[in-house]
């Protein structure tokens, strides 16, 4: 069954490709994806999904099977902007073909996630693959802006809460089961403006906030490290002022801290080194957690504090044996299991609200948002295949054994 399956996914190798060039060429930065949404959509109907709708939020929910066990798959269709774009050796909008890669931004976070999906779930009409599941397959957007903001709206407002959820981001075609958690602070330091031909007579924030800097830098060699996960960060990743004018002491100067959280790190502990760190330079400034409050392509606000946990499925959980097992069935080998540097949805499906979730998906992650961000096309079937296998595999081995779930952060 396998091989068949395998030769009908490489059947439909031109046209993944063809659609993953489609879903390219259609810029989609986040809270900007309502075309390449309408466009996967019409893909989906296609394919013979037995519902297709868009949500409040302007997520897409693909629905095919009517089983009891909920299985979801998600891909995020937003992406990141190209950035400097005489930078690109190709167009970064028109999904060139290059010695069996596809280039272009999205090519790997991830529509090539979403491309293989849709023809996944079309395998599993053709070819019968059906069990006693109901498999969505979600387009989420704003991963980019706010990741697993669309999760919290899915299950919160949709009141759709499957029992697994399998992220498409690039493993390379490795089973993943879990990352670090994120969280974005602002450190905020006043000062006191003056005209600066006599610097003197203020206090310069922006020499306050260097203090704050330095600390924040040494802070960052200190932090917790797990086994699997790997280290907590902490890193500045912007800084502005506020100036009466260019020739006088600014009064107020802010930076933001990109915080990576490793297990047994969290919201509260972290605010707390940085806070630390502050009172350690001597600078009397402010660190606080920042908060999401864009609107969607489609008008909705959904706020959310932006503190998201690490997660980690355990080693013996059954929807990592199966994920396990569906690829060995596939290719007769048994996969890399890994981890994400990033982040993905994974920080609200599992590190919220305890769905057990697991990743697979065609695609290096060292090539998300960068100017060569590519896929090799050879992998787009094998995880069209995978995806077609892998609900009627995870009800197999759900026959066997009760559902545990760990949460963590």
């Amino acid at each position: 069954m396998h091989a068949a399956v395998m030769r009908r996914a490489r059947g439909y190798r031109r046209r993944m490709v063809s659609f993953l060039r489609d879903l390219i060429s259609i810029p989609s930065e986040s809270r900007a994806e309502g075309k390449v949404i309408e466009r996967i959509g019409g893909e989906m109907r296609d394919a013979g999904f037995d519902s297709v709708k868009v949500d409040g939020m302007g997520n897409l929910l693909g629905r095919m099977g009517g089983g009891k066990r909920i299985i979801a798959m998600d891909a995020h269709v937003d992406t990141v902007g190209v950035g400097h774009r005489a930078s690109w050796r190709c167009d970064p909008y028109e999904g060139a073909i290059r010695g069996g890669r596809i280039y272009g931004r999205g090519a790997v976070d991830q529509k090539a996630g979403m491309a293989s999906l849709v023809y996944g779930a079309r395998l599993i009409r053709e070819l019968g693959l059906w069990g006693d599941f109901t498999l969505y397959v979600v387009g989420s957007v704003q991963e980019e802006d706010c990741d697993g903001l669309c999760w919290q709206y899915i299950i919160r407002e949709d009141g759709l809460r499957p029992e697994c959820v399998v992220i498409t981001e690039p493993t390379n075609l490795g089973v993943y089961r879990g990352h670090r958690g994120r969280m974005e602070i602002r450190v905020t330091a006043a000062g006191r403006a003056a005209h600066a031909s006599a610097p003197e007579r203020g206090r310069n924030a922006i020499y306050a906030m260097g203090r704050v800097v330095r600390e924040i830098e040494r802070l960052n060699r200190t932090l917790r490290c797990d086994r699997f996960l790997g280290r907590g960060t902490v890193a500045v990743t912007d800084i502005k002022c506020e100036s009466p004018s260019l020739c006088a002491v600014p009064d107020l100067c802010s930076i933001h801290l990109d915080r990576r959280l490793t297990l047994g790190e969290d919201r509260r502990s972290a605010l707390r080194e940085v806070r630390e760190a502050v009172s350690r330079s001597g600078v009397a400034a402010v660190a606080e957690v920042l908060t999401y409050d864009l609107p969607s392509y489609r008008g909705s606000v959904y706020r959310t504090e932006r503190a998201f946990p690490a997660w980690l499925l355990p080693r013996t959980h059954p929807l990592l044996r199966a994920a396990v097992d569906t690829s060995r069935r596939l290719t007769g080998r048994a996969p890399t299991v890994g981890r994400w540097i990033f982040s993905t949805n994974g920080v609200a499906t599992m590190g919220m609200f305890g769905i057990p979730t697991v990743g697979f998906g065609p695609g290096e992650e060292r090539y998300a948002h960068s100017i060569a961000e590519h896929v090799r096309a050879e992998q787009l079937p094998t995880a069209a295949a995978w995806y077609a296998l892998f609900p009627r595999n995870y009800v197999r081995v759900m026959e066997g054994g009760r559902m545990h779930v760990r949460t963590v952060g």
